[in-house]
């Protein structure tokens, strides 16, 4: 066995494509040497901003040998008198097998000759010599570019090649590269050493890398680099303010990483912590100091008592340098927070009412109007809502207050430097201004979430105008006749959809949406004549849409697919969705509580069967009570007369509105299993298809009563089992 080693010199590459190209590598290396039958153990893909690396361990020295069989003409026109004939010579040539190889054998449809063919493995050497140009030239990503008159394209221009079969080089040119460039076993070390490696072996990549000064494997990189900030935090008495995407970004920057430990002046201090560190995380990639034990306070305007007035930095220079490297960054974050007080002071002249007004003269989307129009929409949708919800008259208050601001930081310099801060800086500067807490609290919440497993508003006035916003920008963009198809979504509608219904769900609202997006609709083709919108026919796509999502999300919650469609795969049942998608919410997560404590198969079993003898009978699903559609006069057996028992104990259930009605109607299902199945296979059973139609249609009619009960749970057809 064997090991390989590819490693692509490059320039500085991006962090991203860094990161995406490794996984990419691996990715194709593994498929290509399983589609080349060239065994291995393991494919190791590593890499630091300056080069894309993989290691195959374990490869074989050659191909498997590929055993093939072709059929050939049948048997009576290959074979004369018993020797080969034409037809069995040709076949045998084609195949390259003398003809006394050729067999016959009975295929079923008579007997064929057929040839049995062995190509020997080429050498490991010999394929991957063949592959490298493809896995190199591969690899996608965004902003390619060329270098020199050479045609070649790729994040970065190439400067140097290894390709190592243990210890032999895999001779390999790029002739589209400027100059062409020609494998070797010598690498490149840490940046600013200028100082070249020879590798005498494959498996000493990594250990010589590291000798040089380069820490090659990422991943012992990534818990270098979190390691490091880790005990830097803990001995400041800090926590570390280190997001998942900022530390995978801080791997992809450095070959050798070093902490450096830096001094913010106290006097940015007062600059809302926000601020800072968005600057230093965004603009600098540093690391903030959270102050252990600080109360976390989102409205709080100065980052005194939050932050520490350090920070954290991985830095890729020599030891030697780093005292040099830590003034120049403390230097750098001096100018850039000088910048962002600027911008906070200018802000903060002028008030946020007539920030309002000057969202007049930006433009939201062609048709729709400006930023400002838009506000005037989500006032309405606001006003809607509390129609349904009725909150006290000063939650009320603050509900509108919020709508009616929540934009104006829009058109603020912070905001327009650090869009990320929208919603945080208006809310300060509400604050600032005087403004109620809960307004202020509401215009920073109406912007979450902001993606998937992002937080969720946690006051009312903030839920409410968070549902506001994304229904009106829903309704205004499917009023334009925008849909989101495939991966395109520019306005991001799934993921507004998916955030009003987690807020309607975390809320626990009984919120009608099917009446609030008809009633929406149709103001929306009052005030947008020239868009010709069709009233009913847009809320049935918007509906149809938010259907989608609840589907979706009950999904990535973990509910069965087809438990989800049992509650919400029907458009033709859209109306009593959208009349509650809590509700909806509620019954999947019953039906999949009695799944997984084996409890809905009983119930599933009998509601199945009826269901399915139900539809040759003509009662509407709409009826749900016995009372008037069953003669008990028409009952000649026990089992009948016990069934109409059943659906008499379940009315109460499905009629009623008690919180805890869907627990009770499966529990009652569960507990009437025997009595249902006696109906169809007990001593006394019936034959629903009897000869006397009025018997036949009374004994449907049970059934039908049975489904449209049961319907109240969910759609039990479309359960699997």
């Amino acid at each position: 066995m064997a090991t390989f080693l590819l490693e692509i010199g490059t320039e500085e590459l991006p962090a991203d494509f860094a990161r995406d190209a490794l996984a990419q590598l691996a990715r194709q290396v593994e498929a290509d040497l399983q589609d080349d039958r060239l065994h291995f153990e393991a494919v190791q893909a590593v890499g630091t901003p300056r080069r894309l690396g993989v290691l195959v361990h374990g490869l074989a020295d050659a191909q498997e040998d590929l055993t093939e069989e072709r059929k050939g003409p049948p048997a009576a026109q290959a074979f004369v008198n018993g020797e080969p004939g034409p037809a069995a010579i040709g076949f045998a040539r084609r195949c390259g097998v003398a003809p006394e190889a050729l067999e016959v054998r009975d295929s079923g449809r008579g007997a064929f000759v057929y040839a049995t063919t062995r190509r020997a493995g080429s050498p490991a050497a010999a394929v991957l010599q063949q592959r490298i140009p493809a896995w190199i030239w591969g690899l996608q990503g965004r902003r390619f570019m060329r270098w020199g008159s050479g045609d070649s394209r790729f994040s970065r221009p190439l400067r140097w090649l290894v390709a190592l079969l243990d210890g032999q080089v895999l001779p390999l040119t790029l002739d589209s590269c400027d100059p062409p460039l020609v494998s070797d076993r010598l690498s490149q070390g840490h940046r600013l050493s200028r100082r070249q490696v020879s590798l005498a072996h494959a498996d000493t990549y990594l250990s010589s890398l590291e000798a040089a000064g380069v820490q090659v494997d990422r991943e012992q990189r990534r818990r270098g680099i979190s390691g490091l900030i880790a005990q830097a935090a803990q001995a400041a008495g800090a926590t570390a303010d280190l997001p998942e995407g900022l530390l995978q970004e801080l791997v992809d920057l450095v070959e050798a990483p070093q902490l450096i430990e830096g001094v913010i002046e106290p006097q940015f201090l007062a600059l809302p912590a926000e601020v800072l560190s968005t600057v230093m995380r965004s603009h600098q990639r540093y690391v903030p100091l959270l102050q252990s034990g600080a109360a976390a306070d989102p409205l709080a305007l100065q980052a005194e008592g939050i932050l520490l007035p350090r920070f954290l930095c991985i830095a890729d220079g020599l030891p030697e340098a780093l005292a040099t490297i830590r003034r120049g960054n403390e230097r750098v974050l001096r100018a850039r927070l000088a910048d962002a007080r600027f911008f906070v002071e200018q802000d903060r002249a002028t008030p946020s009412i007539d920030r309002r007004e000057r969202l007049a003269t930006v433009t939201f989307a062609e048709g729709l109007g400006s930023l400002r129009d838009r506000c005037d929409r989500l006032e309405w949708v606001t006003d809607v809502l509390l129609e349904q919800l009725l909150p006290g008259e000063a939650l009320s208050e603050h509900c509108r207050r919020a709508a009616h601001l929540c934009k104006h930081d829009l058109v603020s310099q912070m905001v327009g430097e650090f869009p990320e801060l929208q919603g945080v800086m208006g809310a300060k500067y509400l604050l600032a201004e005087g403004e109620r807490r809960e307004v202020a609290l509401a215009v920073l919440e109406h912007y979450l979430p902001r993606g998937a497993g992002d937080a969720l508003p946690a006051s009312l006035p903030g839920a409410v105008v968070a549902v506001a916003e994304r229904l009106e920008l829903l309704v205004s963009i499917f009023a334009r006749g925008e849909r989101p198809s495939g991966s395109s979504d520019p306005y991001a509608l799934r993921r507004a959809g998916n955030g009003l219904l987690q807020i309607i769900w975390q809320q626990g609202w009984p919120l009608d949406v099917h009446s609030l997006l008809a009633r929406a609709a149709q103001q929306w083709a009052s005030w947008f004549p020239a868009f010709g919108i069709d009233p009913a026919a847009l809320a049935t796509d918007l509906g149809d849409f938010l259907r989608q999502r609840i589907a979706s999300l009950l999904e990535e919650d973990g509910v069965d697919p087809d438990l989800v469609q049992a509650v919400a795969g029907d458009s033709d049942d859209l109306e009593r969705l959208l009349r509650d998608p809590d509700d909806a919410r509620q019954r999947a997560a019953l039906l999949r509580r009695l799944r997984q404590q084996g409890e809905l198969a009983a119930i599933q079993a009998v509601v199945q069967r009826a269901a399915r003898l139900a539809e040759k009978g003509e009662l509407s699903r709409a009826v749900v009570a016995p009372a008037g559609v069953i003669e008990a006069a028409l009952f000649s057996s026990v089992s009948e007369t016990a069934m109409l028992r059943v659906l008499q104990d379940l009315e109460p259930i499905v009629i009623g509105k008690a919180a805890d009605r869907y627990e009770q109607l499966a529990g009652r299902l569960k507990e009437s299993a025997a009595t249902l199945s006696a109906f169809f296979d007990g001593a006394d059973s019936v034959l629903v298809m009897a000869e006397d139609a009025a018997v036949r249609r009374n004994r449907l009619a049970l059934l039908a009563v049975l489904r449209n009960q049961a319907a109240v749970l969910a759609d039990f057809s479309r359960i699997n089992g």
